[in-house]
């Protein structure tokens, strides 16, 4: 499989006062092009450190991220704004959409970012949004704006989607219209998935889960048969 990103050796400390936490403590995986993976840790585990640190949010304190062969730790501040603009797209628990645009609108803005988007009109039908595509996010429920907020990041067809707790503030039922998107996504246009949660049922759907304990890898499991969306376990 062809690699997207190398993680080799990450660290991360944070220094408050006269203590230094250790998020994460030498971690090295690699993230392959068209795959779903899960990464389950506890809550306080590094594995919201880890997403940061792949999608440029965060820089490591030592060690490396190679994109395309480029170390994206050693990047100006200049390049990872270009990186985190076309190769990575955010999903968030909180959907942060700018309550003064429509839903169309949402996802118009960052279709503007790339010249490779992907059109409006095919994500608000992949999200089952079409109806409401000139509705405000105050007009919208939770599970809406979360549909829209993918539908957002997915608009400008980066190479990867990055998501930090996606279903963490929905119901069963709409958890799974929004792990049904990220699905579709995974499959349809061949990107990878990256997929933040503490819910180990959710690592079933996932072609490998990466297992995050106190600032390790502590184990990756590899599904031969990743189940669907409707068979995971809550």
């Amino acid at each position: 499989m062809e690699s997207i990103l190398s993680v080799r050796g990450v660290t991360k400390d944070y220094v408050m006062g006269e203590v230094t936490v250790n998020a994460l403590r030498g971690v090295s995986c690699e993230l392959y092009r068209g795959e779903f993976v899960a990464i389950l840790g506890a809550s306080g585990s590094g594995k919201s450190t880890l997403l940061n640190i792949l999608g440029g949010i965060d820089r490591p304190t030592s060690g490396e991220v190679l994109f395309g062969g480029r170390n994206i730790g050693g990047m100006t501040e200049k390049e990872l704004t270009m990186y985190r603009r076309l190769a990575v797209g955010f999903v968030f628990q909180f959907y942060n959409l700018i309550p003064n645009l429509t839903t169309a609108e949402n996802i118009l803005l960052a279709s503007d970012l790339s010249k490779n988007a992907l059109p409006a009109a095919e994500l608000l039908e992949m999200i089952g949004m079409s109806d409401r595509a000139r509705h405000f996010p105050s007009q919208l429920s939770g599970g809406q704006q979360q549909r829209v907020a993918i539908a957002r990041a997915l608009a400008k067809n980066p190479s990867m989607l990055l998501c930090d707790e996606p279903t963490g503030a929905l119901d069963f039922a709409t958890s799974l219209q929004v792990l049904k998107i990220l699905r579709e996504f995974n499959k349809k246009y061949n990107k990878t998935v990256a997929i933040i949660t503490h819910n180990a049922g959710i690592g079933g759907m996932a072609d490998r889960v990466f297992h995050i304990r106190d600032g390790l890898l502590d184990g990756v499991t590899v599904n031969e048969s990743p189940l669907e969306p409707e068979e995971v376990g809550w």
